[in-house]
C-alpha cells in the first residue's frame, strides 16, 4: 500500500518541496521580525536613516512605535 501511495502522489513532490521552502523562508522572516537582535537592527536602521536625513524624527518615532507594537502583539498573541 505504501508503494502505491508513493507512486500516486509522486506528481505532488514539487508542490511539497515548494511548501517546505516557503515554510523555511517564513520561519527566517519571523525570526528577523521578532527576535531581539532583529528588532534591535530595525531600530538601529531607523536611527541611521534619521542621521542620513532620510527620515524626520516624527517619522522615526512612528516607525519605532510600529515595530514595538508588532513585537508586543506577537508576544501577547
Amino acid at each position: 500500500m505504501g508503494l502505491l501511495v508513493t507512486i500516486l502522489t509522486l506528481p505532488l513532490a514539487p508542490v511539497r518541496a515548494v511548501t517546505a521552502v516557503a515554510e523555511v523562508l517564513l520561519q527566517q522572516a519571523e525570526q528577523e521580525l521578532y527576535s531581539p537582535q532583529g528588532v534591535r537592527r530595525q531600530l538601529e536602521s531607523l536611527d541611521e536613516a534619521v542621521a542620513r536625513g532620510e527620515l524626520t524624527e516624527d517619522e522615526r518615532r512612528a516607525a519605532e512605535q510600529d515595530i514595538l507594537d508588532r513585537v508586543a502583539t506577537r508576544s501577547t498573541g
